[in-house]
């Protein structure tokens, strides 16, 4: 066996019934166990093998029975064919993923992270010969301080100037996201029980890309996520992964980043104008217009200067009284509307209705479980109605 193939097992003939004369490749296997936030021992016990057999499995030692195989599949949430495919192109190398923190608490669900920014990456691709994407037009930025580090008057000023190339105004965003995607953004919102993730963001080459959590419980949280990343994509794409893991860099980042949100969101050319009051009610319909938790609101006007240290703290006391700590007036299903993704799922839904690409194709290249196709894409489950194989779910809801 060639060197290039030395880490590609061969299927005994019983496991061929599936996907003839492929070949299983290690490294899907770990890469479905990752995005499934499971380690070794974890998969093992589920599958009813020793955690060395798995570790023997992953770096190419040993190949799984038939039964092994399909347990494996079964529990990972992905079809066989999954993992016998070879690594599928994208728009050029990944940058650093900007995860919110970093540590052996958060290394499982960063792990997964990064799994995800791969799979949506490649299936962005998938689609990029058969139509076009929104030509990227993100402003691009870097600090003069040798440090690295951006004042608070240079990310003012950085949002300004965004606002701007964006031909904004000062006024309320209606749909950050829709606003992003016509940038040339690829966004996605998945679901990801069980962990905390906010949002992240990355590039694939000159392509960028953000993440968003499902977040059903506050839409202008999820706005403000948004921002936060669009403050990464913009000032920090010469960001390493070295940065990221340095806990006193990424904190330094991360409140580059919700600065640069919130003076995206709320420009203190024009927001303070409308800050009448140091009552908390009047915030309620400050958030209805400007779309803005209201204790984002109260904070940016601490920054701005426009409430003192004991009106802050005096409105975030009654915040607490009132049980909004973290679910405010206008949250939820009944007020502001949750601002879905849609251009990946119009990209898709134009190649497979051209007739330039079938749902059979797009299963059998791309190869993931349809539920995880559907839910990076935005197609609806309908879309894969007719399946060749099992579903199986990545418990993605």
């Amino acid at each position: 066996m060639s060197a290039a193939n030395d880490n590609i097992l061969r299927f005994p003939n019983a496991a061929r019934e599936v996907d003839s004369g492929r070949r299983l490749i290690p490294a899907r296997l770990q890469e479905a166990r990752l995005a499934k936030r499971l380690n070794q021992t974890e998969l093992a016990n589920l599958v009813g093998v020793k955690r060395q057999s798995i570790s023997a499995y992953e770096n190419g030692a040993k190949f799984p029975e038939p039964e092994t195989m399909s347990a494996i599949a079964h529990n990972l949430g992905q079809p066989i064919s999954f993992f016998t495919r070879e690594e599928l192109p994208t728009f050029g190398e990944s940058s650093a993923l900007f995860y919110r923190k970093v540590g052996q608490d958060t290394n499982r669900r960063n792990m997964a992270c990064s799994i995800y920014s791969k799979w949506l990456g490649e299936l962005a691709y998938t689609f990029e010969p058969l139509v076009n994407y929104p030509e990227v037009d993100l402003p691009s930025f870097e600090p003069d301080a040798p440090d690295g580090r951006y004042s608070e008057e240079e990310i003012e000023e950085m949002a300004e100037r965004v606002r701007a190339h964006f031909g904004l105004g000062l006024g309320p965003i209606s749909n950050v996201v829709r606003l992003l995607e016509a940038k040339g953004v690829i966004v996605c919102r998945v679901e990801v029980p069980g962990e905390n993730i906010e949002a992240f963001s990355f590039w694939h080459g000159d392509r960028p890309f953000i993440f968003l959590a499902s977040d059903k419980g506050s839409a202008v949280r999820s706005r403000f996520d948004i921002a936060h990343e669009l403050g990464h994509l913009c000032a920090h794409r010469w960001i390493t992964q070295e940065d990221i893991e340095d806990p006193a860099s990424l904190k330094a980042i991360e409140k580059e980043a919700d600065r640069f949100s919130a003076a995206f969101l709320l420009p203190r050319k024009s927001f303070p104008n409308e800050v009448y009051s140091p009552r908390l009610l009047a915030f309620v319909d400050l958030k209805r217009r400007w779309k803005v938790a209201i204790q984002a609101m109260i904070y940016r006007c601490k920054d701005l200067g426009i409430f003192d240290d004991r009106q802050v703290t005096n409105l975030y006391k009654e915040i607490s009284r009132k049980k909004w700590r973290t679910r405010e007036p206008l949250d939820g299903p009944e007020g502001i509307p949750l601002e879905q993704p849609l251009l990946l799922r119009k990209v898709a839904d134009l190649a497979l209705q051209s007739g330039k690409l079938s749902v059979d194709e797009l299963k059998t290249s791309f190869r993931l479980s349809p539920d995880w196709i559907g839910a990076l894409s935005g197609l609806p489950e309908s879309t894969f109605a007719q399946t060749s194989e099992p579903r199986v779910s990545p418990t993605l809801k």
